[in-house]
């Protein structure tokens, strides 16, 4: 009895078993090597395009920001100097100001106008529902530039149109671009153009909510009203969150509607009235390209503090609201 249970033992112990566990094969399998690697094919030009177009920049912009050149000395290795002097730039923080005003007044008034239009394509009011959200998102097809140049043609106070009705009025045409009218204007070029791609954002926010929430809700007697504050808005809040950002990160790269207002208003805008003209003068005029790189990434640093700062607000209204 004993032998034969040894015998057993033996023949399950022994190598190249069948019943006991196999080991997994170790050889190489070309084709188990293709199956996997396919994928990174197909990811290769875009892996290759964002290294060298966004990868490579960045590297090259912050070694950049840590020498200096002089004319005396050459270039210099000087750590975070730079950065430092960045931060005690008034010229900087003044540019940090005037987008903070301009995005202050700007940015509520886009996303209210985008909020109302997605909720309007999402209701049973407008028919020709695709002619709407052609209209409304058409102005972001047209180029910043010439959306600036566009509005800055109509603010003209000797030779666009408002002036020139005005005068034909015998009125005092009015002036757009003054110290204080600058902010205005441009938000009005900033609103024209990007709220309907806001509106797309929300809007397909909007047609991803279950239909059954709403059947369920007329089934309780809620209006249209009572859906849109109750139900559509509080389910398209991470959309909301999502455009906010962008429209902060969209304003602290203010350039081109200021820029073109330039030509039109030079004693408003000047030399460093946002952060990006200011990086703008230094690199391709003054040629302080080690300052303006390190001022480039200050500036990220402030986009991301203000990015946060958005995102933890709202975590904390969500929580407070659970």
């Amino acid at each position: 009895m004993y032998e034969e249970v040894n015998m057993s033992l033996r023949e399950t112990s022994a190598p190249g078993s069948s019943t006991g566990k196999e080991r997994p094969p170790t050889r190489f399998s070309w084709q188990r090597f293709e199956r996997k690697s396919i994928p990174y094919f197909f990811l290769l030009p875009f892996l290759v395009g964002y290294v060298l177009f966004q990868i490579y920049p960045l590297i090259y912009s912050f070694n950049l920001s840590l020498y200096r050149k002089q004319l005396i000395g050459g270039i210099t290795f000087i750590g975070f100097t730079n950065y430092l002097k960045v931060f005690h730039d008034p010229s900087f923080w003044e540019g940090i100001r005037n987008v903070l005003i301009f995005g202050a007044f700007q940015i509520p008034v886009m996303l209210g106008l985008a909020l109302i239009f997605a909720l309007i394509l999402d209701s049973d009011i407008i028919k020709k529902r695709t002619i709407f959200r052609l209209g409304f998102f058409l102005p972001f097809a047209v180029p910043s530039v010439v959306a600036a140049l566009l509005w800055g043609y109509f603010y003209g106070q000797s030779f666009g149109p408002i002036a020139q009705i005005a005068n034909a009025l015998k009125l005092t045409p009015p002036v757009f671009l003054t110290p204080r009218g600058i902010f205005p204007a441009m938000a009005n070029i900033s609103t024209w153009q990007y709220t309907g791609y806001n509106m797309l954002i929300i809007y397909a926010a909007l047609k991803a909510i279950p239909p059954e929430i709403y059947e369920a809700a007329r089934v309780d007697g809620a209006s249209n009203w009572q859906m849109a504050w109750h139900i559509r808005i509080p389910l398209v809040w991470p959309a909301i969150v999502l455009t906010i950002i962008f429209s902060i990160n969209g304003t602290l790269q203010l350039f081109n509607e200021p820029n073109v207002l330039t030509v039109v208003a030079p004693t408003v805008v000047n030399l460093h009235f946002t952060p990006n003209i200011y990086l703008y003068n230094l690199a391709f005029r003054n040629a302080e390209f080690n300052y303006s790189a390190a001022m480039a990434f200050a500036l990220a640093l402030v986009s991301g503090a203000l990015a946060s700062l958005v995102l933890f607000l709202t975590r904390r209204r969500e929580k407070e609201l659970k």
